[in-house]
């Protein structure tokens, strides 16, 4: 019998298995599932976390509000919002608009922060550290961060919002509010420059979506008092499901200590308080996460276990602004105050080896090491200031032009109602075999024959 094995020439074998030399299979593997896990955290994470936490009747909206914005950042990220983030400056704190979907192979001019520098004289960022990966695998990456912020900001104007409003609202505020942050922070920006530390997200991520949800919250107004005074979950354990539980010493620390505060002031462990206490963790320790020692990592968790805490179930109930601003899920407490808390502690407990690796500009250390370290703290503050103080601006400015067009709230009978009115669907079906006992169509209620 002949052999039917085919004899492959060196020279095409060579084209079809040899690796440019730019790219590191490793490095890209590694790049792209981190950029799937940031993702999940927004979809299915956020996602079914907010039909959970919600009341019955806002189960659908919620869900959609959070998958929405997921689906309508990557057309706005690819297009414009990746460049402003990521690109060449427009200015100190601004990058330019341009497109992400191209055909280049190597990243060039939009670049992880720690891997680039800005020559100023020449205007444009130049390489320091290469990355050994695509442009399409960094503009991926970052399309996650800025997903999960918008859909952070939602959890503070859930049950009222109109749909068509946040549909219109999500777009621009990428545009106009989240790229000035990521570009000032991370992508080569005045505050990069100056060197605030944010290893992932404290500032850009946490602290603007919390400031820019409580400002969207008050522009939007509150809840029916019907659903502010009784406004209880749907089902816990999809809540469960939706957070993304883990073990790192931050996160599982602020837990326990969110957990303890429940039992020591309110006699009973709160599921919902554990949720709170983890995602105040993994706040906190966002902008110090490459940063810190473990040690570090412990006394942080301890701080966003207690601090946010302190502010949710104490202080909002005295202060008159946190009364009257109806913050849904609390995402003002759980992400700009755990975000701030994050950035100050890194300006406290920042290691200088690891913050030289960090940063290409020499002596940044946090304030617990001596020497100038105090000069980072102060700086860490000054950086929170800028995010929190464009936000408020930025989300309001959007809110009011998208209101002269759009009501900002639903109508009243959706408010009433909730999902059916709002999207003529509901989350459950739970009358009879599974089926609804009227729904409706076309504005007209139709009952359903019951079997």
């Amino acid at each position: 019998m002949a052999d039917a094995s085919v004899v492959v020439p060196s020279a095409y074998r060579n084209n079809i298995t040899a690796v440019p030399d730019w790219l590191n299979k490793g490095d890209n593997a590694w790049q792209m599932v981190s950029a799937a896990l940031v993702g999940m955290q927004g979809m299915p994470g956020l996602v079914i976390l907010y039909a959970g936490l919600v009341k019955k009747k806002w189960a659908l909206n919620s869900a959609f509000m959070a998958l929405y914005a997921f689906a309508a950042i990557m057309p706005c990220w690819v297009l414009w919002a990746y460049k402003m983030s990521f690109g060449r400056r427009l200015l100190p704190f601004w990058g330019k608009a341009g497109l992400a979907v191209s055909q280049d192979f190597l990243i060039g001019q939009a670049l992880l922060p720690s891997t680039h520098y800005i020559d100023e004289d020449a205007n444009a960022e130049t390489a320091a550290i290469q990355p050994w990966y695509p442009t399409a695998t960094m503009v991926f990456f970052q399309y996650a961060f800025a997903a999960v912020t918008v859909i952070l900001l939602a959890g503070s104007v859930l049950g009222r919002m109109s749909i068509k409003a946040w549909m219109v609202f999500v777009p621009l505020w990428i545009t106009f509010s989240y790229s000035v942050g990521a570009f000032s922070v991370w992508g080569g920006g005045f505050l990069f420059q100056w060197g605030i530390m944010d290893y992932s997200g404290g500032y850009v991520v946490h602290l603007a979506s919390g400031t820019a949800g409580f400002t969207a919250a008050y522009w939007v107004g509150p809840r029916l008092n019907v659903d502010r005074e009784n406004f209880p979950p749907n089902n816990l354990l999809l809540a469960l499901a939706g957070a993304v539980l883990n073990t790192h010493i931050c996160a599982a620390t602020s837990l326990l200590v969110w957990t303890c505060w429940d039992v020591l002031f309110f006699k009973k462990p709160s599921v919902i308080g554990a949720i709170q206490g983890m995602i105040t963790g993994l706040v906190c320790i966002t902008p110090g996460a490459g940063l810190v020692q473990g040690w570090a990592a412990l006394v942080m968790g301890i701080a966003s276990g207690t601090i946010p805490w302190y502010t949710m179930m104490s202080l909002s109930r005295k202060l008159p602004l946190l009364q009257k601003v109806d913050d849904t899920l609390g995402v003002f407490h759980t992400h700009a105050v755990a975000g701030t808390l994050g950035g100050a502690l890194t300006g406290l407990f920042a290691h200088p080896s690891l913050s030289s690796l960090f940063l290409p500009i020499p002596h940044s250390k946090g304030a617990f090491y001596g020497g100038n370290g105090g000069v980072q703290f102060l700086k860490q503050l000054v950086g929170a200031s800028f995010i929190i103080g464009w936000n408020i601006v930025a989300t309001s400015i959007i809110l009011l032009i998208v209101r002269v067009w759009i009501p900002l709230r639903m109508s009243e009978e959706e408010l009433i109602v909730g999902d059916d009115a709002a999207h003529g669907e509901e989350a459950y079906a739970l009358a009879g075999q599974g089926e609804r006992e009227a729904y409706t169509q076309n504005g007209v209620e139709i009952e359903i024959p019951q079997v």
